[in-house]
């Protein structure tokens, strides 16, 4: 039996009708149409599902979406919400190069973001650490590693120069 619930993603409140045993990724994919989050694997072992609940990346596809309710959810759509310019981690992966077919893109730079937000200088082993979970069969990973230092970089610069 359905039971609607209300989810606040990227800033915005849906309700929705979901069963039980319905998945985050589901919920996000078939009924907000938010498709940037995607399925891979089903068992939280591609990373390309990764959304972020209450500022941590977690794996959707591993996430019941009715233990969601009251906790503020964000997908690769929320990192750049007006639409008019990219998040500095989006904007790095596409100068550097990052991005081949883009499947494992979203989840990349959200767990990039998961990074970032609790270690803004990291070092490169540091993101390679940080980006263990997720898969890419398109590249060598090292020009998404530089994206990632790069937007680091690029935040950090962003925010001293608020504060001074």
């Amino acid at each position: 039996m359905k039971q609607i619930i209300e989810l606040n993603v990227n800033g915005e409140s849906y309700t929705v009708a979901v069963n039980p045993w319905q998945t985050l990724n589901e919920v996000l994919r078939e009924e907000i149409n938010l498709t940037g989050v995607k399925l891979g694997c089903g068992s939280g072992d591609c990373g390309a599902c990764t959304v972020m609940v209450d500022g941590r990346a977690v794996s959707s596809c591993l996430s019941l979406a009715v233990e969601m309710v009251g906790k503020e959810i964000m997908t690769v759509e929320g990192m750049a919400p007006s639409g008019e310019e990219l998040h500095p981690i989006q904007e790095s992966f596409v100068k550097k190069g990052a991005i081949q077919c883009g499947f494992c893109t979203p989840g990349m730079e959200l767990t990039a973001l998961n990074l970032l937000n609790n270690n803004p200088s990291p070092t490169y082993n540091e993101i390679r650490e940080a980006l263990a979970g997720n898969l890419c069969r398109c590249t060598g990973y090292k020009k998404i590693i530089e994206a990632v230092g790069a937007a680091g970089q690029k935040m950090k610069e962003a925010s001293e120069r608020k504060t001074s």
